[in-house]
């Protein structure tokens, strides 16, 4: 099951979504849902960010609305990430996770982290985002050219093997903070990258079509 959750941040195109995904609105991630003529199975958050006709059309679409107190200790799209788990969702996509606060955005983008259990992917646009870690192996489509980059999380990312990039890694170290990782190229329709231990950022730009 693959839950996809709108964020609160930019949204940008293209938008690809599949028959059977539950729709999860962050707060404010709903306006995004209105604008795509979208209805969300459920509208999660403090709600500060939706004005009252907002709320009033979803209300009257009968969405689902969990609300909770402003003073909290999570942020929206955490307790979005929550929820969907607690539906049953062993697959993730977030979109709008990206926008101009970077604390925002730093969060956003690793929180995945938080969740070993479930397969998370964040979109923005033609940029995907994805994490490996200890003893996973992660395969990436995309097309020849497509840029792809690793990013070591919390301390060194340690016996790295990639297959069908131009830069190959045989078994070696990124240390936290190297741009060893940045802008590799994809050679084929499917690149693959194990990892022993630690944990990686993979981010990959996919051309326009």
């Amino acid at each position: 099951m693959r839950a996809v959750i709108f964020a609160n941040g930019n949204l940008n195109p293209p938008v690809k979504l599949s028959p059977g995904d539950v729709l999860i609105a962050a707060d404010g991630g709903t306006r995004h849902c209105l604008a795509l003529g979208l209805v969300p199975a459920v509208v999660i958050g403090d709600l500060d960010s939706l004005t009252q006709a907002e709320l009033a059309s979803i209300t009257a679409q009968g969405v689902k609305i969990l609300q909770y107190p402003v003073r909290k200790d999570f942020t929206d799209l955490e307790l979005a990430l929550s929820h969907a788990r607690s539906l049953g969702a062993d697959e993730i996509l977030i979109l709008g996770a990206l926008g101009a606060r970077w604390d925002q955005t730093l969060a956003n983008a690793l929180l995945p982290v938080a969740f070993p259990d479930l397969k998370i992917c964040l979109m923005d646009g033609n940029q995907e985002f994805f994490y490996i870690r200890a003893g996973e192996t992660l395969a990436v489509s995309g097309r020849p050219g497509d840029t792809l980059s690793l990013v070591p999380l919390g301390g060194e990312a340690q016996g790295i093997t990639t297959d069908k990039l131009e830069y190959p890694l045989h078994g070696e170290s990124l240390p936290l903070g190297s741009t060893r990782g940045i802008s590799n190229v994809l050679l084929a329709a499917e690149a693959r990258i194990s990892l022993r231990a630690g944990c990686l950022l993979c981010t990959v730009i996919h051309q326009p079509d």
